[in-house]
C-alpha cells in the first residue's frame, strides 16, 4: 500500500466546480514533493461551509487505486 500525505485548501466557491462535475480530479503536491491525482468525489465528506481545509492522507493499493482518504489531526 502507498500512502500520500498532503495539505488541501479549497474555498467553498472553488469546490463548486468539483461538486458540479466541471472538474473530476484533484491534483495535490504531497509532503514528499510528489504530485498525486485522485477523484474529487473522495473529498466530498470533508466539505464544510468554509470549504475544505486540512491535512490529509490518501491510501492506494499496489495498482495505485484509491483505497481511502482520511483527515489527519
Amino acid at each position: 500500500m502507498n500512502r500520500y500525505e498532503f495539505e488541501l485548501h479549497l474555498s467553498p466557491e472553488r469546490y463548486l466546480d468539483y461538486y458540479r462535475g466541471k472538474v473530476r480530479s484533484i491534483v495535490v503536491r504531497c509532503t514528499t514533493g510528489q504530485n498525486v491525482q485522485f477523484p474529487a468525489s473522495l473529498v466530498q465528506r470533508f466539505v464544510s461551509p468554509e470549504g475544505i481545509h486540512g491535512s490529509f492522507a490518501l491510501t492506494c493499493d499496489a495498482n495505485n487505486k484509491c483505497v481511502g482518504l482520511e483527515r489527519l489531526p
